[in-house]
């Protein structure tokens, strides 16, 4: 094992890491508490703040000590990050050998490039730069993927795998497997009930708004439009002009807070 190895899995077996990521996991719950109530304010009434982990933090900027509240989800945040991508790199020992512990591992490179994205975000609004908005990055992005060649033919291969992370996020619901994660000895007596129920709606809802995002990106893909494409703002409200969509909209929203709830008991008993 090379030196960089050696330290990467010393970190992951330090205590004081795993303590820093499961706190920045209750913060990552916070995040997506807020967006709930973002999503809701979209759909009782358009809501002006966007409805994404970006608008959230900015919504934490204009409470009363927002800035210190922003700085302390920027080191949580940042600490998840770090400490799901030493999860991907060193663990998921619990998980069977082979597609599933792979999926795993891709969850949780996923989950550490968003925290360590949000917490650099987090950085910047509460030092006064901004963040810019995540529609927009995500508008920019597929255009400068389309000037590519055969640039139309990656959006729509990404389009797919972002589609494929939303239904991987329903089976997790529907399966209750992110109950595999966590170690239930460690959660208080009696809540092991209502965790399983508020991760079963959380990563539902979770996955609804992930693929709508992935279904926005291919019919940017299929009409050669970057501007159709869009993140989770766009997504819900996309959701939210359907028919039905304000009552669709709620409840996924309701579900966005059962998966920040879920994240704060998860945040004691995650496996590691």
């Amino acid at each position: 094992m090379t030196s960089a190895a050696n330290t990467a899995r010393q970190a992951h077996d330090n205590s004081a890491v795993k303590v820093l990521g499961k706190a920045g996991m209750a913060c990552y719950g916070a995040v997506y508490v807020i967006v709930a109530y973002l999503a809701v304010q979209v759909a009782v009434g358009g809501g002006g703040q966007q409805a994404n982990q970006t608008g959230a933090l900015q919504e934490i900027a204009g409470t009363p000590f927002g800035a210190v509240v922003l700085w302390v989800l920027a080191v949580g945040l940042l600490a998840f990050g770090l400490w799901q991508l030493l999860m991907a790199a060193f663990s998921y020992q619990w998980i069977e050998q082979g597609r599933k512990r792979v999926f795993k591992k891709i969850g949780a490179v996923v989950r550490g490039v968003v925290g360590i994205s949000l917490g650099i975000s987090a950085i910047r609004i509460a030092s006064g730069s901004g963040g810019q908005n995540g529609d927009q990055k995500q508008k920019e992005f597929t255009a400068r993927v389309m000037e590519l060649p055969a640039g139309r033919i990656l959006v729509g291969i990404i389009a797919l795998v972002v589609i494929g992370a939303g239904v991987a996020s329903i089976v997790s619901g529907v399966r209750k497997s992110f109950m595999k994660d966590l170690d239930t000895s460690e959660l208080p007596s009696g809540t092991q009930r209502w965790v399983r129920k508020l991760g079963m709606i959380g990563y539902i809802a979770k996955g609804v708004g992930i693929g709508i995002v992935g279904i926005l990106l291919g019919i940017a893909a299929i009409d050669a439009k970057p501007g159709e494409a869009g993140g989770l703002d766009s997504a819900l409200r996309t959701l939210a002009a359907q028919p039905f969509g304000t009552f669709l909209l709620i409840a996924v929203a309701l579900g966005f807070a059962a998966f920040g709830a879920y994240c704060f008991a998860a945040a004691r008993a995650h496996r590691t």
